[in-house]
C-alpha cells in the first residue's frame, strides 16, 4: 500500500518503495576502492542499451525516405535528434540516481492516478509502437538473409523470449556485452557501404545544417518527426532511468555525484556514436538512390535488392540484411526491459518476463502480420514510419515529467538540475510539443 508522505518533506506524494528492475538492482560492482579509470568502466553499458533506439528498424525506413527523397537535407535533423538525446539521457541518470526511481515510479509517485494512469496508457502505446517496427525490422532481415517469406518471419519474431530470458539469466553485464557485439557489426556493415556509396562529403556537412524548408514542407516535416520519433524514443527515457539502477553506486552524495558523472559520460559518447550509424543509414540513401534519381525508396526490402546494382557489389545487400536483423535483435532486448519497467513502475504488476514479452510482442506480431498479408512490403513501409510518428507524438508525454522532476530541488535535493540544464530542457520539450502539434494541424487540414 502507499505511504503518504509530507509534500514539503520529499516533493513527492508517495515514499519509494521497491527498487527498479528488482532482479539486477545494484547487481554490478563499481570497484569503489579502485582507480577512476577502472570505476569509470564499470558504468559503461548503459548508454549503449540507449544508443539501440537510433539504429531501430523503424529509424531504417524514415532515414531510407528522407535521404532518398530529399538528399542530405535532413541529416540536421539527425544531429538535432542526437543533442536532445543527449540533454534527455543525462536527466534520466540524474532522476535514477538521485531520487532512486525511474521515470515510471517518478509518475507514478508524483502525480494522482488520473495522471498516472494515462501517462501509463502513453507509454505502454509507444512500447506497442516500437515492438511492432522491430518485428517488421526482424521479418525483412530474415527474409533477406535467408529467403523467409514475411508472413512466417513475423511470427519466427515471437521465439525472441528464449534469448532474452537466457541473457538475463546469466547476468545483466552479459546483456549489455551482447547488445555492444551487436552494434559493432552493425557500424562494420554501413562502414564497408558508405565506402562503396562514395557520398559527396560537400553535401553531406552542409546536410548538417538545418533549413527552413525543414518546417516549412509538411511532407518533410513528416519524415522530420518520424527520424525525431526513431532517435529520442519515449521507451529509451524509461529504460535509462532504470539500467543505471544495476550499478551499484552508493548511497553518498559524493558517490552519488561521480556516478552521476560517469553515467552521464558513458550515454552522451554512446549516442555520438550511435549518431555515426544514425546517419550514416541516411547518407546511404541519399548517396545511392537521391544521386540516381531514385527518390520513392522507403522500403527495406526494395533498398536491399538495389544496392548491389547501385554500389557495384553483390555482397551490399547481405551487409544490408545483417545490420537490419542485428537491429532487430537489439532492439527486442531493450524493448523488453523497457516495458518491464513502465509496467512494475506505474501499476506495481511484476509479470515473469517471459509473459510480459508474449503479451507485448502478441500485440504487435497482430497488426503486423494483418499488413504483411494483406499489403505485402509496401504496406510495411508506411507502417513502420507510422510508428515512429507515433512514437514522436508519445515522447512529449515521457519529456515533460522528465524536465519537471529534474528541476525540482524538493524532488532532486542536492542533485537537482542546474537551471541552465533546465532551461535547456524546457526548450527541448516545448519544440517536441510544437512540432507535434503541427504536424497534426497539417493532418488535419489535410
Amino acid at each position: 500500500m502507499d505511504i503518504m508522505t509530507p509534500k514539503a518533506k520529499t516533493g513527492w506524494r508517495y515514499e519509494r518503495e521497491e527498487a527498479s528492475m528488482a532482479d539486477v538492482h545494484r547487481s554490478i560492482g563499481t570497484r569503489k576502492h579502485s582507480s577512476r579509470w577502472r570505476r569509470a568502466l564499470a558504468f559503461v553499458g548503459p548508454g549503449y542499451l540507449v544508443a539501440v533506439g537510433y539504429m531501430d528498424p523503424g529509424n531504417w525506413s524514415t532515414s531510407l525516405a528522407g535521404g532518398s527523397k530529399f538528399g542530405y537535407s535532413l541529416l540536421a535533423v539527425a544531429l538535432l535528434s542526437n543533442l536532445m538525446a543527449i540533454v534527455l539521457q543525462s536527466l534520466c541518470a540524474r532522476l535514477a540516481i538521485a531520487s532512486g526511481r525511474d521515470l515510471a515510479q517518478a509518475c507514478r509517485d508524483a502525480y494522482p492516478r488520473w495522471v498516472s494512469i494515462p501517462l501509463w496508457l502513453c507509454a505502454e502505446v509507444a512500447i506497442i509502437a516500437t515492438d511492432i517496427a522491430e518485428v517488421i525490422g526482424t521479418a525483412i532481415g530474415l527474409n533477406l538473409l535467408f529467403g523467409i517469406p514475411l508472413e512466417l518471419g513475423v511470427l519466427i519474431t515471437a521465439l525472441d523470449v528464449f534469448l532474452i530470458l537466457y541473457l538475463q539469466k546469466i547476468g545483466f553485464r552479459w546483456i549489455e556485452a551482447f547488445v555492444i557485439a551487436l552494434l559493432g557489426i552493425i557500424t562494420v556493415c554501413f562502414g564497408i557501404q558508405i565506402f562503396l556509396a562514395d557520398p559527396q562529403w560537400g553535401e553531406v556537412i552542409r546536410g548538417f545544417f538545418p533549413t527552413t524548408e525543414i518546417v516549412s514542407n509538411p511532407e518533410m516535416l513528416y519524415l522530420a518527426l518520424g527520424i525525431l520519433g526513431a532517435t529520442v524514443m519515449p521507451h529509451n527515457l524509461y529504460l535509462h532511468s532504470g539500467i543505471v539502477q544495476t550499478r551499484d553506486y552508493g548511497h553518498s552524495l559524493p558517490e552519488k555525484r561521480e556516478a552521476l558523472t560517469y553515467a552521464t559520460i558513458d550515454s552522451t559518447v554512446a549516442l555520438c556514436f550511435a549518431l555515426l550509424v544514425n546517419a550514416s543509414i541516411l547518407i546511404l540513401a541519399a548517396a545511392a538512390f537521391h544521386a540516381t534519381g531514385r527518390t520513392d525508396v522507403a522500403e527495406l526490402g526494395e533498398a536491399s535488392s538495389l544496392l548491389a546494382p547501385l554500389l557495384g557489389l553483390a555482397i551490399a545487400p547481405t551487409l544490408f540484411g545483417i545490420a537490419l536483423l542485428c537491429c532487430g535483435i537489439n532492439s527486442t532486448v531493450t524493448a523488453t526491459m523497457a516495458g518491464q519497467i513502465i509496467m512494475e513502475g506505474f501499476i506495481k504488476i511484476r509479470l515473469r518476463p517471459w509473459i510480459r514479452r508474449m503479451i507485448t510482442r502478441a500485440i504487435a506480431i497482430v497488426p503486423a502480420s494483418i499488413v504483411t498479408v494483406w499489403y505485402g512490403e509496401a504496406g510495411t513501409a508506411e507502417l513502420l514510419i507510422l510508428t515512429q510518428v507515433v512514437l514522436s507524438l508519445q515522447l512529449s508525454f515521457a519529456v515533460f515529467p522528465l524536465v519537471m522532476f529534474t528541476a525540482s530541488k524538493a524532488k532532486m535535493g542536492e542533485l537537482v538540475a542546474p537551471r541552465w540544464l533546465s532551461a535547456i530542457a524546457y526548450t527541448i520539450a516545448f519544440v517536441i510539443a510544437a512540432l507535434n502539434i503541427n504536424l497534426l494541424l497539417n493532418f488535419v487540414i489535410g
